[in-house]
């Protein structure tokens, strides 16, 4: 079922702080999706039986989801006009993405999760960006690939029936370059742009940015249902690492 998300982009000046809001109507399972991957710190309700946002709220704002996120899931409720006690199930995205911001995303939604005794419901923004792309050019192969630096990208493959074919991964430009190459997807993501210079040629680019639309989480997490817990996908370890030659010996009594 193609969902369309016309204007719902997350173009967003850095500061600011954005609300959408629809009047619900009949009774609706709601769901609560929050996203702290990247630079934005968003929260929107999603109605599952009609496919549709119903609040939201959305920070660009870099850093500082932890101090930020559970004022704008407030705002995103209150935006939709329920409560938590409203809530059916909670969707986060678990990367790849900010080490930090993932942990707030999904450290608040097993959170919140265990105290309202709902769901929560784990997505990677990789499936999340290559389903984006697919809402532009349906029936279409997607390559969601992320620039992670070092010469790195993280990228998936979902075939033309948006089934996982390979990934979530780390991959080297030239091969990303030739699973675009072989198939000839909707190209997503951040490394997007990047990939089709390298292969010399043209490629449909879907959303070039960090992460997707907070509903397309929703969506994707709705379709899901409950599985395993949410925890975050780290595709290689943390920059940040302890320096052993600065660990004091533990005292013993």
């Amino acid at each position: 079922m193609h969902y369309p998300l016309a204007g719902t982009g997350h173009g967003r000046q850095r500061g600011t702080t954005v609300f959408r809001t629809h009047a619900p109507t009949g009774r609706l399972m709601k769901l609560l999706a929050i996203d702290c991957a990247a630079n934005l710190c968003a929260a929107c309700v999603y109605d599952t039986a009609a496919g549709k946002e119903l609040g939201l709220s959305v920070l660009d704002l870099g850093k500082g989801h932890a101090e930020h996120l559970m004022a704008v899931i407030d705002e995103a409720l209150k935006a939709a006009g329920t409560s938590y006690a409203g809530l059916g199930a909670i969707a986060v995205s678990i990367g790849p993405g900010s080490f930090t911001g993932l942990r707030v995303g999904v450290s608040a939604a097993r959170g919140l999760a265990l105290a309202l005794k709902i769901p929560a419901i784990g997505v990677t923004t990789l499936e999340a960006l290559a389903a984006e792309a697919v809402t532009t050019f349906p029936g279409r192969a997607a390559l969601a690939a992320l620039d992670a630096g070092r010469e790195e990208i993280h990228a998936a493959f979902y075939d033309e029936g948006s089934v996982l074919r390979y990934g979530p991964a780390v991959v080297t430009l030239s091969q990303a370059v030739a699973i675009a190459a072989d198939r000839s997807p909707v190209l997503a993501g951040t490394a997007a742009t990047q990939i089709a210079a390298s292969a010399g040629r043209t490629f449909d680019i879907g959303p070039t940015s960090a992460t997707a639309d907070i509903a397309i989480y929703a969506r994707l997490a709705a379709a899901k249902g409950e599985g395993e817990k949410p925890k975050p996908l780290y595709l290689r370890g943390a920059d940040a690492k302890p320096q052993a030659g600065f660990i004091l010996p533990r005292q013993t009594n």
